[in-house]
């Protein structure tokens, strides 16, 4: 077990809470405010108990200079300010004086975020390679570190791994309900267990499949991974994605597996990926070469509820078509709206799954929605997350 924020003593205390604010931005504006949502159980927690609060967070990607104009976090600050009803005072710099300064004058109950921790890699990726002299700089802000990111918590970098390495460090609500969410199902699950695989390449998921395959009772395997494992079985899938490479992947879990893997019957194919594409539906054994699959088809949304319907626990990670483009998102809805209705178990895996169910109306719906596309695909591998590992055990 890893500490947790409830075992620390906040009273007076600088503490670094490492969050997630990586949220879509466009026009200067944040078009969803999930995950700074997600983190003030654990911001208002530390504010009522009298801490100090550092934030730190990554926004986007920042390679180079330039990119640095589109990714500032103070536009993240203006709206904590009016989620927690209190002045967030933003921090322009990484380190320097003012950084300094600020918390040095800082007060119980008082918040400051400061400067994406992404702008160090430019030019030398200092906090993706976690450098030990950027970390240590960051550790002296404070007493404590509190790591409330799971969403990159499958990374060692500096602002995780090097500062929990230096300073007496816990996991924020956030993180510690997605070990025990994720975590827990994994090891011991209410049985039927059934886990949907979907998502564009095999190759993203082979981790996941070789784990849960000794796991699960049934996986279910949509979208364009899909089309991969029906090439395997040697059929005709047109011109839809397949990961040639993983081939002989395919064929040695359906062969291992026969009963545990479920695949789609028919499949709504279009000519490209494009909003202008015409949807037709056609069995898997009438596709066609110029065909491409980009949705699972009626028969396998009905087939693929028969046995949601049997199971006790779900685990979905990844959309079962391109749901993004409306004539080709009818299987992720329908099996959004099917599982949001069930009395069961059910874990929504981050990144496109959870878009796509919480752009569906479904965020209360589910047991839980994980905030980490990556990290949560790793837990499910069964791989130990550097970020968590770094975190002092209770």
């Amino acid at each position: 077990m890893k500490k947790t924020i409830r075992d620390f003593d906040l009273l007076g205390k600088a503490v670094i809470i490492r969050c997630d604010f990586n949220v879509p931005i466009s026009e200067g504006k944040i078009t969803d405010d999930n995950r700074i949502v997600e983190s003030l159980k654990t911001i208002n927690y530390a504010i009522d108990k009298g801490a100090k609060l550092i934030l730190m967070s990554h926004l986007g990607r920042v390679k180079k200079e330039e990119d640095k104009l589109k990714n500032s976090l103070k536009v993240v600050a203006t709206r904590l300010s009016e989620l927690i009803h209190k002045e967030v005072k933003f921090i322009s710099e990484t380190r320097g004086t003012l950084l300094e300064t600020s918390v040095k004058n800082l007060n119980n109950g008082e918040v400051i975020l400061v400067e994406n921790t992404r702008f160090e890699d430019v030019p030398n990726k200092l906090e993706s390679n976690n450098d030990f002299e950027l970390a240590t700089y960051w550790s002296k802000l404070g007493d404590l570190y509190i790591n409330d990111a799971f969403g990159t918590s499958h990374r060692a970098h500096a602002s995780n791994v090097g500062i929990a390495e230096t300073l007496p460090s816990g996991v924020g609500f956030l993180v510690e309900k997605e070990i025990k969410m994720i975590g827990d199902v994994i090891e011991n699950p209410v049985r039927p267990f059934t886990v949907i695989l979907g998502g564009s390449k095999v190759n993203d998921k082979i981790g996941v499949i070789k784990n849960l395959v000794n796991i699960a009772d049934y996986i279910l395997i949509g979208g364009g991974m899909a089309f991969t494992f029906l090439k395997a079985k040697g059929l005709e899938v047109g011109s839809s994605i397949v990961d040639l490479e993983n081939l002989d992947f395919c064929k040695e879990i359906l062969e291992k597996y026969t009963d545990k893997i479920i695949l789609p019957i028919d499949v709504v194919c279009g000519i490209e990926v494009s909003e202008n594409s015409t949807a037709i539906t056609k069995n898997i054994i009438d596709m066609n070469s110029d065909d491409m699959g980009l949705d699972i088809g009626e028969k396998t949304i009905e087939l693929f509820k028969k046995q949601l319907d049997k199971s006790k626990t779900v685990i979905w990670n990844g959309p079962v078509g391109v749901f993004e483009i409306e004539q080709f998102s009818t299987g992720t809805k329908s099996l959004a709206s099917h599982l949001a209705n069930q009395d069961i178990t059910t874990i929504i895996g981050g990144g496109d799954t959870a878009a796509a169910v919480i752009n569906e109306g479904y965020k209360e719906s589910f047991t839980h929605i994980s905030t980490g596309g990556g990290a949560s695909l790793e837990m499910l591998e069964g791989t130990i997350l550097p970020g968590i590992e770094a975190i002092d055990n209770s």
